[in-house]
This record gives structure tokens, C-alpha cells and sequence, in this order.
């Protein structure tokens, strides 16, 4: 949490500023890019208990290597399912709950302006950064970017948990595609849309990808977890693909294995 008052500079005031300036001008639209963070956990179905949203993890299940979510009462594993927008919104981190907060300054902008906006939720962006040299932040962290730094230095990736935790990763080339897509479409009130592949992988697949299109070592699981940690999260991407035509184009398995290989200079 030591870089919550960062975050709540920069996107919950910030966010309230622009608004106040744009409802002064009378500008009426907004393109917000939020995260696929703002939801947290993702859904979960079980035999017998149906849809669920489950809290944290318990700490002596993760000791033991227990992974996977299970219903309170009966103990069944959960299997995850996709999930769409209007699931609650549920932040892990302080990153998380700042993009929530703008999400909500937003809604409020909505309701008191009569205005548009398109909130678009970005799934797991990765990609090479910007033509002039600067690091794009949110495409170049995260665990795509560790994977990819571990092979560049002849080391197996680090797969946290068991590696079955699943994912969509979209590269960032699709994520502008859909945002050129929503500033030049206007949809009516608030509507969010997750801009995802569509495609899912687990964490194993991705480094696995990943170091075999660099010819590198072998991905090892290391039973590693944190209590915050996410088993799995994945969205549907139908109502983006209604409101905005936008269907992302490059495949995550291939996209994944160019970006590995060109950290390296294999391509």
C-alpha cells in the first residue's frame, strides 16, 4: 500500500479535475482507460452453489499447496468461468482501487452531465515500448514482462502457485485499436467494456510459450504464493465487440512467443 497516496493523486484527483474542467466546457464525452484490476477475483461456479465471488484465500490452504477456491459450506473446488462487465468490482491493491474510484467519479460525471463515457477495461496489456525509447508502464510490468527479463538473463521463469492460474493477456497494439475504436464510436451513458483477447492461458502456457520461442530453459513452478494473489480472472469481450466492432487480432500464443524473442534479439 506504500504507493496508495500516488494513485490517489494522479487518478482519483486527477480524474475529478478533468471531470469538473470538462462539465465546465460542456464536453460530453469521455474515453476512460481503467483496468481489469478494478474486479479483483474473478467468478467462480460450483455444482452445487452455482455462480460465486469468492474473498481471499486462506492462508493454511496456500501453505499446503491448495490453491484453487472452494464453496464455504460443501468444500467443492470451484471452477472459474468468464465473467462480464456489470460483476462487482472488488480491488486488491491500491492501484485497483484507484482506477475503481475513477470509474465511479466517472458514473457520477454521467448521471449529473447527461454525458457519455466508454470505460474501457484493459486486460493484461503487454508489448514493446513506445517508438521514442520510454518504457510504457502498464505494458512492460507485470508477470508477461518478468517472464520475458528472467529469459533475456538465461534464467527459467518463475512460476508463482501451481501455474494453472488463468489469464487473458492482450497486446497493446489490440488495446489502441480499441480505443481509437471508442473515441470515434460514441455509446449512450456509462458502459464498460473489457478489452481482452478472448483467449485465456494459464500462467504455465504463457511462460512456456514464452521460453520456447527463445530456445530457453525450462518454466519452473515454485509453489510460491501471496495472500492478495489472484487464482483467476478472465472476461467476456462480446459486449466490446458490439458496441465498439472491436475483436482483438493477434493471438496470445503468438503474440506472446514475438514479444519473448524480440526481448532477446531473436527476431
Amino acid at each position: 500500500m506504500r504507493w496508495a497516496a500516488l494513485y490517489a493523486a494522479h487518478n482519483d484527483v486527477g480524474t475529478a479535475v478533468l471531470l469538473a474542467a470538462m462539465e465546465q466546457a460542456g464536453v460530453r464525452r469521455l474515453v476512460l482507460g481503467s483496468s481489469v484490476a478494478v474486479y479483483g477475483e474473478g467468478r467462480y461456479r460450483g455444482v452445487r452453489c452455482g455462480p460465486f465471488y469468492p474473498g481471499l484465500r486462506r492462508r493454511g490452504d496456500l501453505d499446503r499447496g491448495l490453491f484453487d477456491h472452494r464453496a464455504p459450506r460443501s468444500g467443492e473446488v470451484l471452477t472459474w468461468e468468464p465473467m462480464g462487465e456489470d460483476a462487482p468490482l472488488r480491488p486488491r491493491s491500491a492501484y485497483a482501487a484507484s482506477k475503481v474510484a475513477q470509474e465511479r467519479y466517472t458514473l457520477a460525471w454521467v448521471a449529473n452531465t447527461g454525458g457519455n463515457a466508454a470505460v474501457l477495461r484493459y486486460h493484461h496489456l503487454y508489448g514493446e515500448p513506445v517508438a521514442d525509447g520510454r518504457t510504457v508502464l502498464s505494458a512492460e510490468s507485470g508477470v508477461v514482462a518478468r517472464f520475458r527479463a528472467e529469459l533475456a538473463a538465461g534464467r527459467p521463469p518463475q512460476v508463482f502457485e501451481d501455474g494453472g492460474q488463468v489469464r487473458d493477456f492482450t497486446h497493446v497494439r489490440d488495446a489502441a485499436v480499441a480505443t481509437v475504436a471508442a473515441v470515434e464510436r460514441q455509446v449512450p451513458g456509462f458502459v464498460p467494456l473489457n478489452i481482452a483477447s478472448g483467449r485465456p492461458l494459464t500462467l504455465w502456457e504463457v511462460a512456456s510459450t514464452m521460453a520456447k520461442a527463445v530456445d530457453g530453459p525450462t518454466p519452473v513452478v515454485t509453489g510460491q504464493c501471496r495472500i492478495t494473489d489472484i487464482r483467476h480472472v478472465v472476461a467476456h469481450p462480446e459486449r466490446a465487440r458490439h458496441a465498439l466492432d472491436f475483436t482483438a487480432r493477434t493471438p496470445p500464443a503468438k503474440g506472446l512467443a514475438d514479444y519473448a524473442a524480440r526481448g532477446i534479439g531473436r527476431r
